[in-house]
């Protein structure tokens, strides 16, 4: 018993060793960019990676590169996982990039409820992106799924007036999907309209680092760009019901 209680202060003294050694390891990586990349916006982290003597550098929110130990050299690319195949950086990049689900503006976005509405996601688009309309007609089909969809004008003056067009509609769900399935123009916006839920979207996709339609975004925090397969949305959807 004695020996088991002996050990513990040991454990401790070792692991406080380490935490100094890799504070140490950082502070010397920070030093070392700061005078010679002077222009590098200020470092957020600095943590190892599994391959021994290298670390991940962070900056910018989600901006990453990689340094050797002591910031003699750096590299930008993909760290892969040979053995499984797994891209280290893009699943370091999607933890970074997860938006919590019940933190998105709900009240913002216009709300298909699909068969059940059971399974939910979130779509960032622009009223004149030609990929969010494949998208659209991909989704419209998938069964079981509550489809919050945010308006962010990102493509010009149209895209803004199209998007308070439909956003000030009636039926603003049903305008978007006339116009993104069949092509009909939304009827122009009459007299006062609170569209102010727009350039919150704006806001929040600036915030958050969402500069292309369609993105997406899972019960689980996942984040997609890009218009994907239906397919692929359908397994996205099973996960994350899986993972929340």
């Amino acid at each position: 018993m004695k020996n088991a209680f002996s050990i513990k202060p040991a454990l401790a003294a070792a692991l406080l060793l380490l935490s100094f050694g890799v504070l140490a390891q950082e502070a010397v990586i920070r030093k070392t960019l700061a005078e010679r990349l002077p222009n590098l916006p200020k470092i957020d982290e600095v943590t190892r990676t599994p391959i021994p003597g290298l670390y991940e550098v962070r900056y910018g929110g989600t901006e990453i590169f990689y340094s050797d130990a002591t910031g003699e050299h750096i590299l930008s690319g993909a760290l892969i996982e040979t053995k499984t195949r797994t891209d280290l950086t893009e699943a370091r990049l999607e933890k970074l990039l997860a938006i919590e689900f019940d933190k998105l503006p709900l009240k913002d976005a216009m709300v298909q409820r699909q068969g059940s509405g059971a399974r939910k996601m979130a779509v960032f688009v622009d009223p004149n992106c030609g990929y969010c309309k494949r998208f659209e007609r991909d989704i419209a089909s998938v069964k079981d799924v509550t489809i919050y969809t945010f308006l962010i004008p990102i493509l010009g003056a149209d895209s803004t007036a199209k998007s308070r067009d439909i956003w000030c509609a009636k039926e603003p769900m049903r305008a978007w999907r006339d116009w993104m399935l069949d092509a009909v123009v939304p009827a122009k916006a009459m007299g006062k309209c609170d569209d102010a839920a727009i350039e919150r979207n704006l806001a929040f996709s600036r915030a958050h680092r969402i500069n292309g339609t369609p993105a997406l975004i899972f019960e689980d925090g996942t984040r997609k760009p890009g218009a994907l397969p239906k397919a692929e949305v359908e397994r996205l959807l099973v996960a994350a019901s899986a993972n929340k």
